[in-house]
């Protein structure tokens, strides 16, 4: 199906919803316009890589009440320093043409805010991931090395399996790790200095 008409479809079908997923494009096959047409109407978690359409299983209470935990602490550091923006999933972020990913939390710096779009935003400067159990390597690996290529510049891994918080920074075109950090520890951000937590707080977040 073709953007012109999902355009017609919107227009003709305001009710449509993701019941009509069989009459969207094939995989492989998916642009951006149809890929953000889709995530405003849809209350499933969607990415898009390389015109294949991905969805994200439904995140367990245990990720949301991490998620929501990080989000309290970060928000309030960032609000009373003004640094910049903070949200958490869903939200479409745009690495670069044709891809995009949803980071569970995803910060801009003021300086880069001309970077949001009403439908998305246009990279990140830091992306924050909790590990899910069925897809570790989702987290672990793929959007390490999408994120390190989209320039966003520190990448978060919350790893409850592990119970391991991996902290990296950019370096050139790839990731190393600023920190790794177990129960008993508690890890620090290169982006934002004096930002702390506990990892034991965010594993055990109620």
């Amino acid at each position: 199906m073709s953007t012109q008409t999902l355009v017609e479809l919107v227009q003709e079908r305001p009710d449509v919803s993701w019941a009509a997923a069989p009459l969207l494009p094939l995989q492989g096959h998916w642009s951006e316009a149809e890929y953000l047409w889709l995530a405003r109407r849809t209350n499933k978690l969607v990415e898009l890589a390389d015109g294949y359409l991905e969805v994200l299983s439904m995140p367990s209470p245990k990720h949301q009440k991490i998620v929501l935990f990080l989000y309290r602490i970060l928000f309030r550091f960032v609000e009373a320093h003004t640094l910049g923006s903070l949200l958490v999933a869903p939200l479409s972020v745009r690495l670069w043409p044709g891809q995009f990913r949803e980071p569970d939390l995803v910060f801009m710096l003021t300086q880069h805010l001309d970077q949001e779009e009403e439908d998305c935003w246009n990279g990140a400067d830091l992306a924050i991931e909790v590990v899910s159990p069925s897809n570790p390597e989702h987290d672990i690996e793929t959007k390490r090395k999408e994120y390190a290529q989209a320039g966003i510049a520190e990448y978060w891994i919350v790893n409850p399996n592990t119970g391991i918080i991996t902290v990296l920074q950019l370096d050139d075109d790839h990731y190393i790790e600023y920190g790794a950090f177990g129960r008993g520890e508690s890890a620090t951000s290169l982006l934002l200095p004096g930002f702390v937590v506990q990892v034991d707080a965010v594993l055990d977040a109620k």
